[in-house]
């Protein structure tokens, strides 16, 4: 069984490295999969699902998702509001499907909090720096420094608020992980190779 979460902070490198991890493993990629059998599980829009992923945080930074259900939050139809713990739930039984399934990375999605029990899992944390991870978006996504450090803020605190509202946990507690590399000192192909050596030692333990 190779299974692997990853926890990533703002451009840690989480969506380059999470395929090519997956690729040098051989097993499936979890990411935007995930939100696809989410919105099946639910039966709403695949656009609705992607939206409440992408914004939750923000929304929770205003605490509309204390005072709503996400659905009416994204001006969903009265009549179907997509709520918060719906969605939560049906995240969960989709990444516990997958890790019954035994093999795959999973990028996100509180994968290390759901499946903190998981024997064989190896949970990776994906961090840096927030200069440095400010730098590195730079250079990576090709967008300017006024962007990065905008897309910074913004995504850290969505995905601190997301891991808070619905786990009460913080996602930059070092004890959720096994491994935590900090990809602005050793860079993503250096990262690459120590998470692999990793999931190769968790799947042998018995």
């Amino acid at each position: 069984m190779t299974l692997v979460t990853l926890s990533s902070s703002y451009a840690a490198g989480g969506s380059q490295l999470g395929p090519r991890l997956a690729e040098r493993l051989r097993v499936p990629f979890l990411d935007r999969a995930i939100t696809s059998e989410v919105a099946e599980r639910l039966a709403v829009d695949l656009q609705e699902a992607q939206a409440h992923q992408d914004q939750v945080g923000s929304l929770l930074s205003r605490v509309v998702l204390r005072l709503a259900p996400i659905g009416a939050a994204f001006g969903a139809p009265a009549e179907g509001p997509l709520e918060e713990d719906a969605y939560r739930q049906a995240t969960e039984n989709t990444v516990r499907a997958h890790a019954e399934a035994g093999h795959a990375v999973i990028l996100g999605r509180s994968g290390a909090l759901i499946l903190k029990d998981h024997p064989h899992a190896l949970h990776v944390r994906l961090d840096g720096p927030k200069e440095r991870r400010i730098d590195q978006a730079v250079r990576l996504l090709g967008i300017d420094r006024r962007t990065a450090e905008r897309q910074q803020a913004e995504t850290d605190r969505a995905r601190e608020a997301y891991a808070h509202h619905f786990y009460r946990a913080d996602v930059r507690d070092p004890s959720l992980y096994h491994l935590i590399v900090d990809t602005t000192a050793v860079g993503l192909d250096a990262a690459l190779e120590l998470i692999v050596l990793a999931a190769e030692a968790r799947s042998g333990i018995q």
